[in-house]
């Protein structure tokens, strides 16, 4: 009996004898953040802000160097995440309808719901999509209120008889999501905060909480890089006269109103913090903590105050690179990333982590083997950015950018071509279009835009078509 014991046991041990924290199916929780460009985080190496609950998630996971969306602008990203698609594809931003109905069919929340997950969503949901609260189990959307031109944009919400900011309101129905969770289910946890974007209707532009007056006060925020005039001399006439240019204006255009915006911007991050930090005690209360992944994404970038620009929408860097984090507790190696990946790559990994086969049109890739090893089979050479929305004051344009190069076009205006070096130009200022050293280069990346500009249209026309 004894020897039979002992072979039993270590059958089990080398044969598939697992944990119950391996055998449990994972929970999710996916934060999104509004205007967080890649850099107003203290990983990233920006000494100034204070993130420390974002920053121990990044030491403690996996964080990516070089995360980017596909479509700078709050609508199109946003879609974009929800299916996974690009922008060129689901065909939605601003004054589009509604997302359209075959794509809905393919949102994450909507599959992992089917498959038994407990879904939650909290926040500005930012796509217009009929009946979206059923995507979830419980929600609650709203976003900035318009209605107000002051700091009740931000402060109209209520936990009891308190009129709070809406962190703090995303923050606490977060912790009650998970306080009131089924014990028997997975659960996916969506938080879209509306910080740090700024209230535009508002004279002062940023609000944060009382208790944040004194953070950063005693800081004075080095002026931006590229902040001289003849980088904002060097851009076309519609972007200097459109909104990125207005919006410099009303947040920056005097040494008074930088500071109090960018000191308001890292204020408003720094808030959102504190939530992900009361969210972690509530995981480990619940003694979910060890079963849940993180992810922490901004959805798209921003400037401050760079070429005299306030905003996002254009093919720079600034507007486009954001912050990614997967904080996964069951592996115990922690990875820098410094490979090219997507805001439409985050879709596919929330189905990956919840074993779940994504639909073939996703157009993104699991990150999850680069949370376990470090590495991915599938690295990008180049990928596509596109901002698709036909608006004067915000120039269409669509980019290529590989590890060294950036090409990029504006669509419907007059302008040159931009080529930029991004190894030796990282900061994009040095435009090699014109050279003729450079036309082989410019040639070939023109080529791959156009080539991949037809494989997401032509998916489009397959996809809308196939009944998926």
């Amino acid at each position: 009996m004894k020897i039979t014991y002992l072979i039993c046991i270590i059958g089990l041990t080398l044969f598939g004898c697992t944990s119950d924290k391996e055998q449990k199916p994972v929970n999710v929780i996916f934060i999104l953040t509004d205007d967080q460009r890649w850099d107003a985080l203290g990983y990233s190496g920006n000494d100034i802000i204070h993130t420390p609950e974002m920053d121990m998630l990044a030491k403690e996971g996996t964080y990516f160097r070089k995360a980017f969306v596909t479509t700078p602008i709050c609508a199109a990203s946003r879609a974009s995440i929800l299916t996974g698609l690009y922008e060129r594809t689901h065909g939605y931003t601003f004054q589009q309808g509604e997302l359209k109905e075959p794509y809905k069919e393919i949102c994450y929340p909507k599959i992992l719901k089917r498959k038994g997950y407990h879904t939650g969503f909290y926040g500005k949901f930012g796509v217009k999509f009929s009946k979206s609260k059923e995507l979830f189990d419980k929600a609650d959307i709203y976003d900035r209120n318009g209605k107000y031109p002051n700091r009740k944009g931000y402060f109209y919400k209520t936990i009891g008889e308190d009129t709070v900011h809406l962190t703090r309101y995303t923050g606490h129905q977060a912790q009650e999501f998970i306080k009131s969770a089924p014990d028997d289910k997975p659960f996916c946890l969506s938080l879209s905060f509306s910080a740090p974007h700024a209230h535009d209707s508002a004279p002062k532009q940023y609000f944060w909480q009382e208790k944040s007056d004194k953070l950063y006060a005693d800081i004075t925020i080095p002026a931006p890089a590229l902040g001289d005039s003849k980088y904002f001399d060097e851009l076309p006439k519609e972007v200097k006269e459109g909104f990125n240019r207005v919006r410099w204006h009303w947040r920056y255009d005097t040494p008074e109103k930088y500071q109090h915006s960018v000191k308001g911007y890292y204020r408003m991050i720094s808030e959102i913090d504190d939530e992900i930090g009361k969210l972690r005690k509530v995981l480990k209360e619940k003694g979910l903590a060890e079963n849940t992944v993180i992810i922490v994404m901004g959805d798209n970038g921003h400037y401050l105050g760079e070429r005299q620009l306030a905003g996002k929408w254009l093919m720079h860097d600034n507007s486009l690179r954001v912050p990614l984090i997967i904080y996964d507790p069951r592996v115990e190696n922690h990875q820098d990333v410094n490979d090219m990946v997507l805001n439409i790559d985050v879709t596919k990994t929330i189905l990956d982590l919840a074993g779940i086969q994504p639909p073939k049109e996703y157009q993104g890739i699991s990150l999850l083997p680069y949370v376990t090893t470090g590495k991915h089979k599938e690295i990008r050479e180049s990928i596509l950015f596109e901002h698709l929305w036909k608006k004067d004051e915000i120039p269409s344009s669509e980019a290529i950018r590989t590890e060294k190069w950036k090409y990029f076009r504006y669509r419907f205006i007059d302008t040159p071509e931009e080529l930029y070096d991004l190894q030796n130009d990282p900061m994009e200022t040095n435009n090699l279009a014109i050279d003729p050293k450079y036309q082989e280069v410019l040639l070939k990346l023109r080529d791959q835009c156009d080539q991949q500009i037809k494989i997401f249209t032509e998916s489009k026309l397959v996809f809308a078509t196939s009944g998926s």
